[in-house]
């Protein structure tokens, strides 16, 4: 992979109860801008690139790291829930994102998107966003959750990863090359997120805050979103890979409850800027030129 570029700003933020890293990536004209939500919970934005900054080509990006993960990480032991990271989004778009709010959220991001938007829409946050872009959304419910979890186990027990895993074992590289072991053996702990779990080896190492992780989806308990979502009138596009092990069902689910526009990705897991990136970038720069309308001040 090519190395990820130094942003063209970046700092902390200072209106969070926690001070919270971003970073910029933009175009040398002026574009609008998209703040983008990284998956986890808990991990960190870094983990998108260098592949998602095909969107900083022609848009402002926004990423920053959410409370808990990354260079966001707190000594605070509070339990970190959704509302907090809902708290925290409202914030950030604040001081960082003011105007005319366009989210792109990936897995656990597009769930916080959709859970920001939910509360935007009832009073409890800041803007209502003017559009949305779901990629590969993190379960809708506790009743796909499940599923997704019981799908994910059964790919990772199963022959293909078995048979990375006896490859590795016998290729000594954990005593040759201790770095190089250790990043096969993150590869190997996501490669059933992918519908080839080879590609695994294309996607940036990231660490995950177990505590973190732990506290939000338990604060979310036996959730629906669907309902709420039904009450939304925000534009938005849902993109999900046929192969992701988070079920299809899900994201047709959102999509409905949105009337979103879909792209439904073939031969794709559930990372679609590393198995499908041409398909990915054209529907999401197709739906942001379609809807540009929106945004303008």
């Amino acid at each position: 992979m090519p190395p990820i570029p130094p942003p063209q700003s970046s700092g902390m933020t200072t209106t969070t109860a926690t001070p919270l890293y971003w970073c910029r990536y933009a175009p040398r004209v002026a574009a609008s801008r998209l703040l983008v939500l990284h998956g986890g919970p808990g991990a960190h934005h870094d983990y998108l690139l260098p592949q998602m900054l095909a969107l900083a080509e022609t848009r402002d990006c926004l990423f920053y790291d959410q409370r808990g993960g990354g260079r966001s990480k707190t000594d605070d032991r509070s339990p970190i829930t959704w509302r907090t990271q809902v708290e925290d989004l409202t914030a950030v778009i604040a001081e960082l994102a003011p105007g005319p709010l366009t989210l792109v959220g990936y897995s656990w991001g597009a769930l916080l998107a959709m859970l920001y938007a939910i509360e935007a829409q009832a009073g409890r946050a800041g803007p209502l966003p003017a559009r949305m872009v779901l990629l590969d959304p993190a379960p809708v419910s506790r009743a796909f959750r499940d599923v997704f979890e019981a799908e994910f186990a059964r790919r990772q027990a199963g022959p293909a990863v078995a048979e990375l895993r006896a490859a590795l074992a016998a290729s000594g590289l954990r005593e040759r090359d201790p770095e190089a072991y250790k990043q096969r053996t993150f590869e190997l702990s996501v490669a059933g997120y992918f519908a080839d779990p080879a590609r695994a080896q294309d996607l940036t190492p990231f660490r995950v805050t177990g505590r973190v992780q732990q506290s939000i989806w338990e604060s979310l308990g036996t959730f629906d979103l669907v309902p709420a979502l039904r009450d939304l009138r925000v534009p938005s596009l849902v993109v999900h890979g046929r192969q992701d092990p988070i079920p299809l069902d899900s994201a047709a689910a959102v999509a409905a409850a949105l009337s979103a526009r879909t792209a439904w990705l073939d031969g794709c897991g559930h990372v679609p800027y590393v198995e499908q990136p041409e398909a990915l970038f054209a529907a999401v720069r197709e739906f942001l030129h379609d809807t540009e309308s929106l945004i303008r001040p």
